[in-house]
């Protein structure tokens, strides 16, 4: 038994290495994309990571929560208009937002603004299949339907009623309760 076995931490397996334009990405039709750096699988179930990024004043997510997860954003870039507890908040390049699991948001690229995240997610669920799935729904190959029975798998429950309603109205949208675009 290690030190760190014996101290409760759970054996080493080794480091995940993803080198720079290795990950696939899932492009998105206003100009981003996906970039799937690590499943849950690839972590032992230790977290989830991927990089974002968004075209001018594109939605990232709509809104939705994690029931298991915590959310970490940073902004690695531009300009990130958070709907956060039924409330908006801009994050600029170098902040970072922590989401606890149950916390309604959703976010997206601020009005004429571009922007790049790398988001994490912890515990790690297997996620690359709904990323992949978002992509499809995106370009149209798939419909936002075919994403609500994998709620529960994915962790990911998309919400209605008023909290979509403020984020359109909020992103200047008159059509409130749009399938959420993440």
């Amino acid at each position: 038994m290690t030190e760190q076995e014996a101290l409760g931490a759970p054996a080493r397996t080794g480091a995940l290495i993803v080198r720079a334009g290795s990950a696939e990405h899932v492009p998105l039709p206003h100009g981003g994309g996906f970039d799937l750096l690590a499943d849950g699988a690839d972590t032992g179930g230790a977290l989830g990571a991927n990089g974002l990024t968004l075209g001018a004043g594109a939605d990232g997510a709509r809104p939705h929560f994690h029931a298991r997860s915590t959310e970490l954003f940073h902004v690695l870039d531009g300009a990130v208009e958070f709907f956060l507890d039924g409330g908006m908040t801009t994050v600029t390049r170098g902040g970072l937002v922590v989401i606890p699991p149950g916390m309604p948001h959703a976010f997206g690229a601020a009005a004429g603004a571009t922007a790049a995240l790398l988001a994490v997610l912890t515990p790690g669920v297997d996620r690359f299949g709904y990323f992949r799935a978002l992509g499809r729904v995106q370009h149209g190959l798939d419909t936002f339907d075919s994403l609500l029975p994998e709620q529960d798998r994915y962790d990911v429950h998309f919400l209605g009623g008023a909290d979509a309603a403020a984020w359109d109205e909020a992103r200047g949208r008159a059509t409130p309760g749009r399938a959420p675009s993440r």
